[in-house]
């Protein structure tokens, strides 16, 4: 099936059809390159949603350790590869269909518009020779008729008796002319048709079919190329299924590694403190107190009246110096961890000197290095000057010792809480306690908490305890609003605090606000605050005396 034949006529269609092909052509193209953008956010989100909760760490501490936290990083990361492969197949596409496609549409056209005047030119020279034709025909015309005019004149005289001879003679010769230029027009005009009939017969049998034939051929590659897209389409995306395959299969295996178990014993070595649970509390018999006060009397009520006259300038004087300068800020963490519960010293230590031993190996190696570059360039002095060494060597030594040092510094601190926490029993002494207060429950910089990675706190401000109260030491001390009893033993070195022996109560007069201190106060009137967690509170609004046992 050829053009050239089946559409001799219809250069006018194949010139719309043709410029229509180009323009399907061009439509397609954009359509690939609106895919392409679409890849290129698609790839872009994903990274972004990946950056968003990807962790910001600043320190190995800060790593996730948890396995379900591991995991997700590793699904963050696979996605992140994900997003890597819509970039290449938006760049495939990019490179493989629109590029290529751009390039031919623009072939295309000069190609189509040299076809396209081939075929205008042949049509304009067979006009040409159809023109031609038709003058020579229509002069071949005109001339007949004017013999056929010289043919009746000359009749005519001929035929008239009163005509003289000269002026038949000259219709005759004027006869003869006219034939003769007849004739010659006849011969033209043959000539002519001849040659238009010939180069019609050229432009509709061989130009034309040429000229269409290679319209044609434009057309059916212009078909070719867009099927090569459609098929490079596709494989664009799936040259990379393999890759996106893999990632998702790395989701999946992040997803199987989650390990509950190992995340609960993570949870365990993070929080535990090392301490033993607190043993059973004795009972306390607070009738003989009351039985005691009834028998007393008038003197017991002049001792209690004495004891009042005493809590009062001496809660004046304690209130005068509590907190003078607002609450105290939080203490910054201790070089030997003493601030931690034992387990977590333990490991905060442990871990501290596995990573000085490695800076030390480190600095050991670069140690060798210089000494063995030392000895070459003694050996070969045109290598190097061998004193040029021995100020990194000085410097490395200097490295190893200070390293030596905080390694021995720190295995001492790691011996000391291995002891203490291998030789406690099952109920802890208060020589012990009293060693655990010193090395991180002191009040108020030293105070532990149940969260391991929580900085202490000191004892709270209250806004009634100012640097003025001296002048308000008469007011009557706050009213007890129930007893304690310490669990521990508590120094009380610092400002504001109340030291406590083992089972002494005392007490309450104002509650725990959740920073972890109680407001107590003895039978003497002195007041502080003790740690809640040293305490066993019992709040009561009548609660009596406080009973010390020793």
């Amino acid at each position: 099936m050829s053009w050239g034949t089946e559409l001799w006529d219809q250069f006018d269609s194949l010139d719309k059809h043709t410029q229509w092909g180009i323009d399907f052509l061009e439509r397609y193209a954009k359509f690939v390159k609106e895919r392409i953008e679409i890849e290129q956010n698609y790839a872009k989100q994903l990274r972004n949603l990946v950056k968003k909760y990807c962790p910001k760490r600043s320190s190995k501490d800060e790593e996730p350790r948890f396995t379900s936290c591991i995991a997700f990083f590793n699904i963050l990361n696979e996605l992140n590869d994900y997003a890597g492969q819509r970039e290449v197949v938006a760049e495939e596409m990019a490179h493989r269909v629109y590029g290529e496609l751009m390039r031919y549409a623009h072939d295309l056209k000069t190609e189509r518009k040299m076809h396209l005047q081939e075929g205008r030119k042949a049509q304009q020279y067979l006009d040409m020779c159809w023109k031609q034709m038709d003058n020579s025909k229509k002069k071949f015309e005109r001339e007949c008729r004017e013999a056929e005019k010289a043919q009746q004149s000359y009749e005519r005289l001929d035929n008239d008796t009163n005509a003289t001879k000269a002026d038949v003679e000259k219709a005759k010769q004027q006869l003869n002319l006219r034939t003769h230029m007849a004739d010659e027009n006849k011969n033209e005009y043959a000539a002519q048709l001849q040659n238009f009939n010939g180069e019609q017969h050229k432009h509709f049998y061989v130009v034309i079919p040429q000229i269409y034939k290679q319209l044609q051929e434009m057309d059916e590659r212009r078909t070719i190329k867009l099927s090569e897209c459609y098929r490079g389409f596709a494989d664009s995306e799936r040259k990379v299924i393999p890759i996106i395959s893999k990632c998702l299969e790395g989701m999946i295996l992040a997803a199987k590694s989650v390990d509950e178990r190992r995340d609960s014993q993570m949870v365990v070595d993070s929080f535990k403190s090392g301490f033993e649970p607190p043993g059973d509390f004795p009972f306390e018999d607070y009738s003989q107190h009351i039985y005691r006060t009834i028998s007393d009397g008038t003197i017991s009520a002049s001792r209690q009246e004495s004891g009042k006259m005493d809590s009062k300038s001496t809660v004046g004087k304690a209130k005068g110096k509590l907190w003078l300068f607002g609450k105290k800020p939080k203490g910054p963490a201790l070089e030997d961890f003493s601030h931690l519960p034992p387990e977590q010293r333990r490991k905060k230590l442990q871990q501290r000197i596995d990573e000085l031993n490695r800076g030390l190996q480190k600095e050991s190696d670069q140690k060798e290095a210089l000494n063995k570059m030392k000895d070459v360039y003694e050996k070969n002095p045109q290598m190097g000057d061998p004193g040029s060494l021995q100020p990194k060597l000085a410097e490395t030594m200097n490295n190893i010792d200070r390293l030596r040092m905080e390694i021995h510094k720190n295995e001492a601190w790691l011996s000391e809480v291995e002891g203490k926490t291998g030789g406690r029993g099952d109920r802890r002494h208060s020589s012990d306690i009293n060693h655990l207060v010193t090395q991180g429950r002191e009040s108020p910089e030293g105070s532990y908490t149940d969260d391991a990675n929580q900085e202490v706190r000191g004892p709270p401000q209250h806004s009634h305890h100012s640097e003025f109260d001296d002048e308000f030491e008469d007011d009557d001390p706050l009213p007890a609003i129930g007893h304690c009893k310490a669990i521990y033993p508590f120094d009380g070195h610092n400002e504001g605090t109340l030291a406590m022996k083992e089972g002494e109560v005392l007490y309450i007069i104002e509650e725990d606000k959740g920073d972890g201190w109680t407001r107590a106060r003895r039978q003497n009137g002195e007041e502080g605050y003790v740690p809640t967690t040293y305490i066993d509170v019992t709040l009561e609004k009548n609660s009596k005396g406080a009973v010390t046992y020793i």
